[in-house]
């Protein structure tokens, strides 16, 4: 059973921050009413009933007249027609998966995606494609994967991008990447020291100067995005129609109507001494 997530909006004034707000992520596991996270057709198993005299009985039997629990519940409740389509399953997974740096499973699905994906619509060869951690914004849950999970995935409007680099702009690129943290990338292996590139290898080579190499990338990664400034010194460009979001929701379902489940691994392709 899927657990609720809770975002909670910390305000800056209670801890006694100037400027900013911060988000803190808490799984919610039922534990004091059984309420769990519904699917399109057990609302009243995972989150209870609310009468027509307003009482609330939670999953769990546990009865609320009183207070704001009632009327919380009630207005949750009320809002699940609404969110029935994204209640859809659409894949399963065959582990829960977590975007870290240096690389995840989770983030070298996505950025091994961006890159072959981009190599279809662009139809030109993509040596390495490179997106944020940032661009996932939750986890892959072990199991049924909801419509709600992936859009919540990726919910900006990202476009997939090709991007021409000579060699001496890719060896810049890692640099920035380098310097100001890892990101995820594809197609190649690189060891970071001390914040440095100490080796990198494109296809088993190391990067020759005086070579152009195709880069795939999310436009938001374009010019300056996470510190990041893919299209710097850039011989090509093209800016597809495609949203990152989007390309992996049909990606998924399509594993799905051919038996496959959502599987990924680690490879080694970042290290950070």
């Amino acid at each position: 059973m899927k657990k609720l997530a809770v975002f909670i909006l910390v305000l800056p004034v209670l801890f006694g921050c100037k400027t900013g707000m911060t988000w803190e992520k808490v799984a919610m596991d039922g534990h004091r009413t059984g309420v769990t996270a519904p699917s399109a057709d057990n609302v009243a198993e995972a989150l209870g009933t609310v009468d027509e005299n307003g009482a609330y009985t939670a999953p769990n039997g546990t009865v609320f007249t009183d207070g704001a629990t009632p009327a919380v519940a009630a207005l949750l409740i009320d809002a699940q027609p609404a969110l029935a389509e994204v209640k859809e399953v659409i894949a399963y997974s065959t582990s829960a998966m977590v975007a870290e740096a240096p690389e995840s499973a989770l983030s070298n699905f996505v950025v091994d995606f961006v890159r072959s994906e981009t190599e279809k619509i662009v139809k030109r060869k993509v040596d390495v494609a490179i997106t944020n951690f940032g661009g996932i914004r939750v986890d892959m849950p072990e199991g049924d994967v909801l419509l709600d999970d992936i859009r919540s995935m990726f919910p900006f409007n990202n476009k997939l991008c090709y991007v021409e680099l000579p060699g001496t702009e890719l060896l810049r690129l890692m640099d920035d990447v380098a310097t100001y943290g890892p990101q995820c990338v594809s197609g190649v292996k690189m060891v970071i020291a001390d914040k440095k590139v100490e080796s990198l290898e494109v296809d088993g080579k190391p990067v020759d100067p005086k070579k152009k190499y195709g880069v795939a990338t999310v436009d938001f990664l374009l010019d300056g995005g996470d510190n990041i400034s893919v299209a710097r010194g850039a011989t090509k460009l093209i800016i597809t129609d495609v949203v990152i979001g989007k390309a992996i929701e049909q990606y998924v379902r399509n594993l799905t109507a051919e038996g496959k489940a959502i599987e990924y691994q680690t490879d080694g392709r970042v290290v950070v001494k």
